[in-house]
C-alpha cells in the first residue's frame, strides 16, 4: 500500500481528476452531473473516483440510485502543509546555494 501523500500526488497528476476537484469545489455532485462534464467513457471516469477516493481527496455517498462525491478538505489541509512544510525547508538551503554560486 502506498503512503497517503504518494497517492494523493498521483491522483493529482491526471488533469480530468483536477478538473473533478475543481467541480466539486462548491457543492457535492452526482456521478452522472459530473459525467456530463466530460468526454469519456464511463470506466473510465470511475476509475478516476476510484482513485481520488483511495487518496481520500474525495467522499461518495449514496441517496437512494445516485452516488453522490464531494471533497474531503482535511485531505487537502494536509497536502498543502505538507507542501508548505517541505519548501519552507528547502528554501534556506536554496538560498545558501544561490548565495555560493
Amino acid at each position: 500500500m502506498q503512503p497517503l501523500d504518494n497517492l494523493v500526488f498521483k491522483a493529482l497528476s491526471d488533469p480530468n481528476r483536477r478538473q473533478i476537484l475543481k467541480l466539486l469545489k462548491d457543492t457535492p455532485l452526482s456521478a452522472g452531473e459530473i459525467s456530463r462534464q466530460f468526454d469519456l467513457a464511463l470506466s473510465t471516469l470511475s476509475g478516476h473516483f476510484k482513485l481520488l477516493k483511495e487518496a481520500g481527496l474525495i467522499r461518495e455517498e449514496k441517496k437512494g440510485n445516485h452516488i453522490f462525491y464531494s471533497l474531503n478538505t482535511s485531505v487537502l489541509e494536509e497536502v498543502l502543509n505538507l507542501m508548505m512544510e517541505i519548501f519552507k525547508k528547502d528554501k534556506p538551503n536554496l538560498r545558501n546555494i544561490k548565495q555560493e554560486g
